[in-house]
């Protein structure tokens, strides 16, 4: 089943189009990398799906329902922007908060519960204030695992966090992907994003540009070898027509040369043609390049 079912969705605000016939279907237990440039629909998308705004037009669905039914309503857990913590109570005095306001039964036990899951233990008698930034977001991240929702809406929630701060972001939304939770995550940073995500939404104008699993991005990524020579144009002209595609790169002045072996593509160079090779190594296109390059075909 699908946890998300978008049909030609619009938001307008006056005379702007906020999203404009968007569709998309983030299917159950996945982590959706939601990405696009800013002004591209990303937020207004999820505060729609949150019932946070009321769309123009088009229908939200949530696990096959109206995403207005009260029942699927109390599956989602959010976190747009910042949590609304008080800076001088404590962690767990802010959570209490939350509880209380879901009404939640056994509120200690389903605060240890979701601390732990964000390695929070520790930090509960801490003053919010006194938090760090990716301690407060995994604490808005708490608040909004807080009655245990199968639907995660996660708005830039990695931004601002340093390596270690990434690293932790990481483990605890594959967790609740391996524990059936579906997270639908927005984020600029492609590079943290593609290390977790099943599935990808790609948006521009507030439309869908084009949604792929992890497996298709992989399969449209190819690996290539990388490497500079004295003369690269001389070199990039053999080599193409030896292993076929062989292209310069305009910003690094690297030689690609795709569907090639890194050691057959040295000696071919410098025992047919004796060309050195300086640097050589082998690497993939990334998510980033990926949607640098499909960004740059849409303004075509």
């Amino acid at each position: 089943m699908n946890a998300i079912e978008i049909g030609n969705l619009t938001k307008t605000f006056g005379e702007k189009r906020a999203v404009d016939g968007l569709s998309m279907t983030v299917p159950e237990g996945a982590i959706y990398g939601f990405i696009g440039e800013n002004g591209s629909g990303k937020s207004t998308t999820e505060k729609l799906i949150c019932g946070l705004l009321q769309p123009s037009g088009g229908e939200i669905k949530l696990w096959g329902k109206d995403h207005k039914n009260q029942d699927v309503r109390a599956k989602i857990g959010v976190l747009i922007e910042a949590p609304g913590c008080f800076p001088n109570y404590t962690v767990w005095n802010n959570m209490k908060l939350q509880a209380a306001n879901l009404g939640l039964k056994n509120a200690n036990e389903e605060i240890r519960r979701v601390l732990h899951l964000v390695r929070m233990d520790g930090a509960a008698s801490n003053k919010f204030k006194n938090c760090s930034l990716g301690m407060k977001q995994r604490i808005g991240i708490a608040f909004a695992l807080l009655g245990n929702p199968q639907l995660l809406v996660l708005d830039e929630p990695i931004n601002g966090l340093d390596a270690d701060g990434m690293r932790i972001m990481r483990e605890i939304l594959t967790d609740l992907s391996k524990r059936g939770t579906t997270v639908l995550i927005s984020s600029h940073l492609l590079g943290e994003l593609e290390k977790i995500a099943t599935h990808y939404g790609i948006l521009r104008g507030g439309k869908m540009l084009k949604e792929m699993t992890a497996e298709e991005l992989n399969a449209d990524c190819p690996t290539y070898v990388a490497l500079k020579t004295d003369d690269a144009e001389t070199a990039r002209e053999v080599l193409e027509r030896a292993f076929g595609r062989a292209e310069i790169d305009g910003q690094t002045g690297e030689i690609r040369v795709y569907n090639a072996n890194a050691e057959e593509v040295a000696k071919y160079l410098y025992g047919n043609f004796g060309i050195a090779v300086s640097e050589i190594r082998t690497a993939k296109i990334s998510l980033e390049e990926y949607y640098i390059n499909l960004m740059g075909e849409g303004k075509k």
